[in-house]
């Protein structure tokens, strides 16, 4: 009889105390991002479906939103010492000599991995909120789920959800126009 173990899985998130000039002399993977003297790196790659479902929802953020700019993956300067990267940041001005968005973006979308779910939706969403970003957008995969949320007075509140009971929902992004979201195109023929 043989004797399996199993292999610890190893942390997603991993946080280093560093200086802001030891975090900008990283590398640009593995991700990461700098909260308060502490690098927050993501060790696990992005999986297929992550990069998927980013790239569906980047395309009907940008056919509902023509007037804005839809970017994957850049750096979002948050008051109180922070830089974040969201999978999706919409905004309507142009970024800073660094390429970092530093004025309040649109909305950010997170997408949600098992091993940075609690990053995204306990840490992220109140530093979201406090830099003034118009909407916060969480899809998570697994549950073939998107909720939209939307500032309103210092906090988030939800517009809708797009699921197997709601496969439609239009979401008004302010002045800047409506997306629309179908749970077919966003989830659908997910491993073909």
């Amino acid at each position: 009889m043989s004797h399996l173990s199993r292999e610890a899985v190893p942390a997603a998130i991993e946080r280093v105390p560093m200086s802001y000039e030891e975090w900008m002399a990283l590398p640009d993977r593995p991700k990461a991002e700098w909260v308060d003297g502490v690098a927050v790196i993501h060790m696990a790659p992005p999986t297929y479906d992550h990069g998927r479902a980013q790239s569906r929802l980047v395309v009907a953020l940008s056919l509902g939103l023509p007037g804005l700019d839809v970017v994957t993956e850049v750096e979002v300067v948050l008051p109180r010492n922070r830089v974040r990267r969201p999978d999706i940041a919409v905004v309507d001005h142009p970024p800073s000599d660094r390429g970092w968005i530093r004025d309040p973006a649109v909305l950010v979308v997170e997408v949600l991995s098992p091993g940075t779910q609690s990053e995204d939706l306990m840490r992220k969403a109140p530093e979201y909120a406090e830099a003034g970003i118009g909407q916060y957008w969480t899809l998570d995969n697994e549950q073939q789920r998107l909720e939209v949320s939307e500032l309103v007075d210092g906090r988030w509140v939800s517009l809708g959800v797009l699921d197997a009971a709601t496969p439609t929902l239009y979401v008004v992004v302010g002045e800047h126009g409506v997306v629309e979201l179908g749970h077919a195109a966003l989830f659908g023929d997910r491993h073909r």
